[in-house]
C-alpha cells in the first residue's frame, strides 16, 4: 500500500476535519514529504488545531523550510508546541474582538424520563478525595459555553433538554428520615440560568420542603436570581456560585454572568438569608494568577459574613480524553489546552506541585474565614489535603459526614 493510500485510510481516526482546508493541505502536503508515521501525522494534526485555538502563529509558519528527515521535522514542531505549554498561559494577544461572534445557538427539546436523574456525582473516582454528593439532573445541557466544560461531551450542546415528568418522578423519590443528604442540581447544567422553566424551582423547592433532612444545592454561573428573591425559600436550600477571576471569565468562561454580576446576585439572595456558597473549580494558572485570585477571594471577605457563608470548594482543571478531543472540535479561541498536562489517577491535569501552591495560596488568603466556613478539595488527589489544610480525611464517608454536619449546623444556625 503506497503512503498517500495509507494518508486516506488513517485520516478519519484523526482531528483532520476540525482544520481549515488550507490548514488540511499544508499537513497534506508535509505528510507527503516526509511521510510521517500515523502516531506523528495524528499529533502534528492535533498540535495544529493547538497553536490556533491558542492564538499562537499558525502550524504553516511554525515548520522549517527544510528537514533533514521525518524524524528531525516530527521533533521541532513537538518542541515548539511543548515550549508554548511549558510556560505561563499569557492572554495579552486576546481581545473581545475574537468572541464578537460567539453566541449560542441551541433549542429547547423535552422528553419523558421513566424515573428522575437521581444519582452519584459523575466524576466521582476511588483514586481522589469526594464528598459522595448525590445529584438531580434537572435539565440535560447547559446554555453557557465555558471552554473546559465537561458536560459537553455527555451531552449535544445544541440541545436543551427538559423532562416533563420532573416534577412527578421528584415526587416518587422516596428518602430515609433519619439520613441527611447531600444533593446538587448543577451537574448536567446550570441550576439557575433557566430560572423556572418547565415548573423546575418549582418541583426543585417543593421537594426541598417535603424532606428537611435534604442539603438542596443549586450550583451556578448566572445573576438569574428572580424566582429567589420572589418566593420563600427553604432553609436547606443552598445557593453557591462557581466563580474565577476576570480574565478567566472573558476569556473561557463564554455567555455566563460577569464576576461582578456574579456577586451582586450572592449578596441579593445571602441578604434575603439564604445560605450562599462559592466554588474556584477550575483554579487556572497563568501570568500573574495567584495576584489576581487573591483580589477575588479578598473581595469575597470584605462583602460577605461568613457566618452565612456555607462553603468555599477548590478545584483545578481535570481533563478526560474525549473532552479534550471535544474541545479540540471546536472552533474557538482558548488556553485551556496550552497547560502542562499530567496523569492524575487516569486523568490529565497540573502537577501536585503548581495544585499545592494554587489551593494553598487560596486557603491561607481566606484565613479570616477559617473557623466559620467548610473549606474542601473537590476531586483531588488526597495526599494535597493535608500540605493545604494541615489534616485529612480517612476517607470520603468522613469527608462526606463532616461537610454535612458542617452545612446542618450553619442551617440550623441561619434558621
Amino acid at each position: 500500500m503506497s503512503y498517500k493510500e495509507k494518508f486516506e485510510l488513517n485520516l478519519p481516526k484523526t482531528n483532520y476535519k476540525n482544520l481549515s482546508e488550507e490548514t488540511q493541505n499544508f499537513i497534506k502536503e508535509k505528510a507527503f514529504l516526509y511521510e510521517f508515521t500515523f502516531q506523528e501525522l495524528k499529533q502534528i494534526i492535533d498540535f495544529a488545531i493547538d497553536f490556533k485555538m491558542w492564538h499562537e502563529d499558525d502550524i504553516s509558519k511554525v515548520f522549517e523550510e527544510e528537514y533533514a528527515n521525518r524524524k528531525n521535522a516530527f521533533n521541532d514542531i513537538r518542541k515548539k508546541w511543548e515550549a508554548l505549554k511549558s510556560k505561563p498561559n499569557s492572554y495579552s494577544k486576546f481581545s473581545k474582538e475574537l468572541y464578537k461572534d460567539d453566541i449560542r445557538k441551541f433549542s429547547f427539546t423535552k422528553f419523558e424520563g421513566e424515573k428522575t436523574g437521581f444519582g452519584s456525582c459523575p466524576v466521582a473516582s476511588p483514586n481522589t478525595r469526594c464528598c459522595n454528593l448525590l445529584t438531580l439532573d434537572a435539565v440535560q445541557s447547559c446554555g453557557f459555553d465555558c471552554s473546559y466544560c465537561s458536560i459537553q461531551s455527555f451531552y449535544n450542546q445544541d440541545k436543551i433538554g427538559f423532562d416533563v415528568n420532573f416534577k412527578q418522578n421528584l415526587e416518587n423519590i422516596v428518602l430515609d428520615t433519619n439520613e441527611t443528604y447531600h444533593i446538587g442540581t448543577g451537574q448536567s447544567s446550570d441550576s439557575l440560568m433557566w430560572g423556572n422553566k418547565e415548573g423546575i424551582l418549582d418541583a426543585l423547592f417543593d421537594f426541598a420542603r417535603k424532606w428537611p433532612n435534604v442539603i438542596l444545592e443549586f450550583k451556578t454561573k448566572s445573576s438569574n436570581i428572580k424566582y429567589f428573591l420572589e418566593n420563600e425559600v427553604p432553609k436547606n436550600i443552598i445557593c453557591t456560585w462557581s466563580l474565577n477571576t476576570p480574565t478567566i471569565i472573558e476569556n473561557e468562561e463564554h455567555l455566563a454572568a460577569t464576576l461582578e454580576q456574579r456577586i451582586d446576585a450572592a449578596k441579593k439572595v445571602s441578604n434575603k438569608g439564604v445560605l450562599v456558597g462559592f466554588h474556584f473549580h477550575p483554579i487556572v494558572q497563568y501570568e500573574n494568577y495567584l495576584e489576581e485570585y487573591a483580589e477575588v477571594y479578598k473581595t469575597l471577605i470584605d462583602s460577605f459574613d461568613s457566618q452565612k457563608v456555607a462553603l468555599i470548594s477548590l478545584g483545578t482543571l481535570t481533563f478526560i480524553k474525549p473532552v479534550i478531543n471535544k474541545i479540540r472540535s471546536r472552533n474557538f479561541k482558548s488556553k485551556i489546552l496550552q497547560m502542562p498536562f499530567e496523569n492524575a489517577n487516569g486523568k490529565q491535569s497540573y502537577s501536585l506541585e503548581v495544585k499545592r501552591e494554587m489551593f494553598k495560596h487560596a486557603y491561607d488568603t481566606f484565613k479570616p474565614w477559617h473557623k466559620d466556613v467548610y473549606f474542601y478539595l473537590c476531586m483531588e488527589d488526597q495526599s494535597l489535603w493535608k500540605d493545604v489544610f494541615g489534616y485529612e480525611y480517612i476517607s470520603n464517608n468522613q469527608m462526606e459526614d463532616m461537610m454535612k454536619m458542617s452545612y446542618m449546623n450553619k442551617i440550623r444556625n441561619n434558621s
